[in-house]
């Protein structure tokens, strides 16, 4: 058992190259695919609508986006290598741990309401 555990710290990412983000954010997944020969890094863009795992060394996150008209989703492993980065476009706001729901609807009623930022200060 002290092996496998040994194992899975050496293929967790250290915590600064881990990116920040939530449920019902907007995310763009730089990740490396092969083909034949050549490695590129292709770009998947969408809303995260599960995570699992948490931050531990299994933990993966699930993006949808809606390509050509079809719901498209993957599933990326958080520590994979081939993760290049993950950039946050929009914190989106949820009230879920899974948006689920986000299956069976289309156009507006898809989006995620935007997660507001405090600017103003308290007391001045």
């Amino acid at each position: 058992m002290k092996a496998l555990e040994e194992l899975r710290q050496a293929q967790r990412k250290p915590a600064e190259k881990v990116p920040q983000f939530g449920i019902g954010d907007t995310v763009r997944v730089h990740f490396r695919i092969v083909e034949g020969e050549k490695e590129r890094v292709q770009v998947f863009e969408g809303v995260v609508i599960g995570r699992k795992g948490s931050e531990g060394p299994d933990a993966r996150f699930t993006v949808r986006r809606v390509a050509f008209g079809e719901g498209v989703e993957r599933v990326f492993p958080l520590h994979s290598p081939r993760i290049e980065k993950v950039e946050v476009t929009r914190e989106g706001s949820a009230r879920r741990a899974k948006l689920y729901y986000l299956r069976e609807r289309s156009g507006k009623a898809a989006r995620v309401k935007a997660r507001e930022r405090s600017t103003s200060t308290k007391g001045a």
